[in-house]
């Protein structure tokens, strides 16, 4: 072989070698974007759900906090009640307030235990009514936060004497179920609490169960 002939075998090699590099390089290149766009799907997806999630917690706590807030009025309700002269504070009836005007009456019997109570309880049990439930006939109704259906019911399950400050000093101490339910219009998600109170007439009210 003379030099002429080496020298264009060797231009020859030269220029295979540089688009095979160059193909290779494009390979790499290819191969990085492919890795970079599966990540970067990855992390929306990621964040998407966590999102998701940290709404649906929301969501859940929001729904909670209203039945929490329907437990402490349906407390008020009953200690102003129980408190002299012993009715139901107007302010607490529709359309100012949220008792039902058709369920004040039977609110009434129902904290204070007088009869005729509607569906007095089965035989056997402590409640002296189970008439309504939060679900079907609330005996007051929770208008003033947005986006949440929230109902309260009150059962008053018994009365006993117990004692208080000062020798032969006693009071009559009455144990109330309260139960709440709220609904989140817009998700369906809803929360029911169902607690127990022990209140003494013309004092307050103190939570017994939860």
């Amino acid at each position: 072989m003379n030099l002429r002939q080496a020298r264009t075998a060797t231009a020859a090699y030269g220029n295979d070698g540089c688009r095979n590099q160059r193909g290779i390089a494009l390979l790499t290149v290819m191969l990085m974007l492919l890795i970079l766009s599966i990540l970067g799907i990855a992390s929306i997806t990621v964040t998407s759900m966590e999102n998701r999630m940290a709404g649906f917690f929301r969501t859940t706590e929001a729904v909670v906090a209203a039945a929490d807030s329907c437990e402490g009025l349906a407390a008020n309700i009953i200690q102003q009640t129980l408190s002299p002269p012993g009715v139901l504070p107007a302010t607490f009836i529709a359309p100012a307030g949220p008792v039902p005007a058709a369920n004040s009456t039977i609110l009434w019997q129902e904290i204070y235990g007088s009869s005729p109570l509607p569906s007095p309880a089965p035989t056997g049990t402590l409640a002296e009514n189970y008439a309504d439930s939060a679900a079907t006939e609330p005996n007051f109704v929770m208008t003033n936060l947005p986006g949440f259906t929230v109902n309260g019911d009150i059962d008053r399950l018994y009365a006993h004497p117990k004692s208080g400050q000062g020798t032969g000093v006693t009071s009559t101490e009455v144990v109330y179920r309260i139960t709440c339910t709220a609904t989140n219009a817009a998700t369906g998600s809803s929360s029911t609490v169902t607690s127990v109170y022990g209140c003494l007439e013309g004092d307050t009210c103190v939570k017994k169960i939860s």
